[in-house]
C-alpha cells in the first residue's frame, strides 16, 4: 500500500514492524559473529595444543671442542657424537671438515683440537 492511503495507525504499525525486523537482523548478525569467534577461539586453542605436542621432538645444535688423540679419525668422532642414522654420517663428517677448515681428505693430527657439532633435545 502507498503511504498516502494509509492511516496514521497503519503507518506506525508498518514502521514498528520494520524497526523490529532491523533489530532481529542485528541480533542475528551479532549471534553469528559471537558463534564464529567462539569456534575460531576453540580451533586456535586446539591447534596450539597440537603444535606444542609435536614440538617435543625438537633438537638443538651445539658445538664442543674435542682434543684429538692418537688413533682418532673423523669416523670415530662421528660415531661418538652423532646420534642420528648412518645415512647422515657422511654429512656430519663433511660438516666437521667445513667447520674446522680441514682438507678434503679430513685428516686430523693427534694433539690438535677440533670443534664438533652435537645435537641435544635439551635447551641449554
Amino acid at each position: 500500500m502507498d503511504a498516502g492511503y494509509m492511516a496514521y495507525r497503519e503507518l506506525r504499525i508498518a514502521e514498528n514492524k520494520k524497526r523490529r525486523l532491523r533489530i532481529v537482523r542485528r541480533q542475528r548478525i551479532a549471534l553469528a559473529l559471537i558463534t564464529f569467534l567462539i569456534v575460531f577461539g576453540i580451533a586456535f586453542i586446539f591447534a596450539t595444543l597440537l603444535l606444542q605436542a609435536h614440538g617435543t621432538d625438537m633438537t638443538y645444535k651445539y658445538y664442543t671442542q674435542v682434543d684429538v688423540h692418537a688413533g682418532d679419525t673423523l669416523d670415530s668422532i662421528a660415531d661418538k657424537y652423532l646420534t642420528g642414522s648412518e645415512d647422515s654420517k657422511q654429512h656430519y663428517i663433511n660438516e666437521i671438515i667445513a667447520t674446522n677448515h680441514l682438507d678434503e681428505d679430513g685428516k686430523i693430527l693427534a694433539g690438535n683440537s677440533i670443534v664438533v657439532p652435537y645435537y641435544s633435545r635439551e635447551f641449554k
